[in-house]
């Protein structure tokens, strides 16, 4: 059977109570040795230690959590240190009530705080207990008061889905071999997964994926950003109130996590009840008509986490390593003359861990409260490797090195399960693959946006199309949730949450209006999604057909299919309706026929067919553009600043990978992700789970 864990220690009986005593002792060594060593601060009596290393415990037991519920927000910022700040105050207080006990200054105080939260750390690291490990024992004795009765009936099985994001098949297959991935090969290796391969739709970007799999359907999402003209509005997944517009339009309430479901760390809910750090259901920020009720407290998922002292102490040095990894990194990059490679200075490196290190963990504490309440289906998302994969490369060694620290927190939710009400089984997946190459406009001197402009008879400027990175949605998320309130500095956290997917040259507006578009050239604006560009003419309602283009813009299309960064194009005829274009031949979908060479041919089989299927979408763009892929380096150049890129067709990221348990019904030839929704409900329909259910009408907040 899948679901069976492997063994290790967990937490018995007694050692609770064991740790507890050593803490204590440990504390009051440490509190002894500070004595010695840290100046201003002494203790006069022999008995001082012992009853301060006794109030210290339970100002950390009791005063942590109220901290961090009040100063989240800044916390998050400082990766949990802030939280030692406020703690240290507190500790200053205790001190100067014991008799005797002298204490200089508050920064004495905070270096104490620290030691004693690390102190603890180590202790537990000794005794080899994992602080979840405590949790879940708890959690798991009051589980067991509920336990149904015999004859009521056993659950079905629960299950993880755990995504990836951005590991494209071929890479994960060598991680495997290589090492990089040890929990995958010995389940590969025991003969209790399979590993398979699917094909991603033509928008091969997380926004497409995951609604397409957490709802069935993702019609009309042309990129992880896309212009609708008929609003004048460049509608982006990773913006709280086009999220959840765009789930609007996709959910019928009866999403693969409907009926008590849990969605962690996703940009969209899947019509689950329990949500954190989903970019769909962001109270402070998404309209009230288009916002789901949910039953979580806001934040319950990164307060549970940050609520225990040791677990912020240990994520911000994981975080501040992280830093120095990646600065590290980059400096052997420049070094060595690697290619491509991008800039990967200014505040990159300390937003970085935000994805790697504080939202993983984050969307894991929440996994494990979500097992021990025996939730029947949880859809999370791991963003660490593909944010690092888009400025390091896809398999370069600290992009590696990121995907070795999932793989660890995969096997450490597998041997959780152990503990929980319910068996769960376990299903690892990616939204897609991402293809390696040179940026574009570092390739080629100009933004894809800035060439059009330029066609067109526009003078856009050099950084024209240039964009704030918008991969780490995650950490918007949690910022969002974190400042819920209505003060001065909640605000201005907020607007910068709405301006995240916005730069200097494409101003918009709040969220739920419509954004003042930039255009590159008078009636022409360009958006870009990875390794698809979109071309639209304002001027003209509705689908501006091939004829006009070339009689209003000549040199477009022709310079277009010429560019060596252009793969094909799509454009909608008058005469033969939607044609592909490239530069050594065309390809009518309609009829199927092909003049000269096929431009689709490296795109592979399914290539024709998904194209075919956008150019049914309402707001298909006027001209279409996917890079060049070249099968011989494997490599194409994305139209972002990225290293490692998606969003388009050709290459490993158009192929996404599921590892699922051997005994579910093979996975077969899956193309998109709609198809991958359909396998999915499958899977729990053979489990046993209820058939959802439509949601009522209450269910949405007028």
């Amino acid at each position: 059977m899948t679901t069976t864990a492997p063994k290790g220690r967990l937490l018995r009986g007694g050692r609770a109570v064991a740790r507890i005593l050593l803490v204590w002792i440990a504390v009051t060594g440490a509190l002894r040795l500070l004595d010695v060593l840290l100046p201003g601060f002494r203790m006069t009596h022999w008995w001082q230690p012992t009853v301060c290393a006794l109030l210290l415990g339970l100002l950390a037991a009791v005063g942590w959590p109220l901290v961090m519920r009040i100063a989240y927000p800044l916390a998050f910022f400082t990766f949990g240190l802030f939280g030692f700040v406020l703690l240290g105050a507190a500790t200053l207080a205790v001190f100067r009530s014991v008799p005797g006990v002298e204490i200089a200054d508050f920064r004495s105080a905070v270096l104490v705080t620290i030691g004693m939260a690390a102190v603890g750390a180590l202790i537990s690291s000794l005794l080899a207990i994992d602080e979840d490990e405590i949790f879940f024992r708890r959690a798991a004795r009051r589980r067991r008061r509920h336990t149904p009765a015999p004859g009521q009936g056993e659950q079905p099985p629960g299950v993880l889905f755990l995504q990836i994001d951005g590991l494209g098949f071929d890479t994960v297959r060598r991680a495997i071999r290589d090492g990089d991935m040890p929990t995958f090969a010995a389940w590969l290796a025991e003969g209790s997964h399979t590993l398979t391969p699917w094909h991603t739709d033509w928008s091969s970007q997380t926004g497409a994926s995951v609604c397409g799999i957490l709802h069935g359907s993702n019609h009309d999402i042309l990129g992880f950003r896309w212009y609708e003209k008929d609003r004048d509005h460049v509608m982006a997944c990773a913006h709280p109130t086009d999220a959840a517009e765009i789930e609007r339009r996709h959910s019928d309430g009866r999403g693969l996590l409907s009926g008590d479901g849990a969605s962690r760390g996703n940009l969209f809910s899947g019509d689950a009840d329990h949500v954190s750090l989903t970019m769909s259901s962001i109270p402070v920020l998404v309209p009230k008509k288009l916002l789901r009720r949910r039953r979580d407290r806001l934040g319950a998922g990164y307060y549970a986490y940050f609520a225990n002292p040791v677990n912020a102490l240990r994520t911000f040095f994981v975080a501040l390593v992280d830093v120095f990894r990646e600065i590290n990194a980059s400096v052997r990059q420049r070094r060595a003359g690697v290619v491509p490679r991008v800039p990967r200075g200014g505040w990159y490196p300390l937003a970085r861990p935000g994805t790697t290190v504080i939202a993983r963990d984050v969307v894991v504490s929440a996994i494990l409260g979500d097992m021990l309440a025996g939730r029947p289906v949880v859809y999370a998302d791991f963003l660490g490797y593909d944010e690092v994969a888009h400025h390091s490369g896809v398999e370069r060694f600290d992009t590696l090195s990121v995907l070795r620290s999932i793989d660890q927190q995969i096997a450490r939710l597998h041997r959780a399960s152990r503990l929980a009400p319910r068996r769960y089984h376990v299903v690892a997946l990616s939204d897609h693959g991402q293809t390696q190459g040179q940026a574009f406009s570092e390739r080629f001197g100009e933004t894809i946006e800035a060439y059009v402009g330029r066609l067109c008879g526009g003078s856009p400027s050099r950084s024209a199309g240039k964009r704030r990175q918008a991969e780490s949605w995650q950490i918007n998320a949690a910022l969002a949730e974190a400042t819920q309130s209505g003060g001065l500095i909640a605000r201005r956290l907020r607007a910068r949450v709405e301006d995240a997917e916005c730069a200097e040259d494409r101003p918009r507006t709040t969220s739920g209006s419509p954004g003042a578009v930039t255009r590159v050239a008078p009636g022409v604006v360009a958006v870009v999604s990875g390794h698809l560009a979109m071309v639209s003419f304002t001027e003209h309602e509705g689908r501006v057909e091939l004829e006009t283009i070339e009689r209003e813009f000549p040199d477009l299309l022709p310079s277009l299919v010429d560019h060596p960064g252009v793969g094909f194009l799509l454009v909608r005829s008058r005469e033969f309706g939607p044609v592909v274009l490239g530069r050594d031949g065309l390809h009518r979908l309609a009829s199927g026929v092909v003049i000269g060479e096929d431009p689709l041919l490296p795109y592979g089989p399914h290539a024709a067919d998904l194209i075919r299927r956008v150019d049914t979408f309402p707001h298909c763009a006027d001209v279409m553009i996917n890079s060049r892929y070249d099968p011989d380096s494997d490599q194409a150049s994305p139209f972002e600043t990225h290293v490692g890129s998606h969003g388009g067709l050709g290459g490993p990221q158009q192929r996404g990978f599921v590892v699922h348990p051997r005994e579910f019904a093979p996975l077969g030839e899956v193309v998109g992700a709609e198809a991958l929704h359909r396998v999915f409900r499958g899977w729990l329909t053979d489990l046993g789970h209820p058939s959802p259910v439509p949601a009522a009408v209450s269910e949405v907040v007028s």
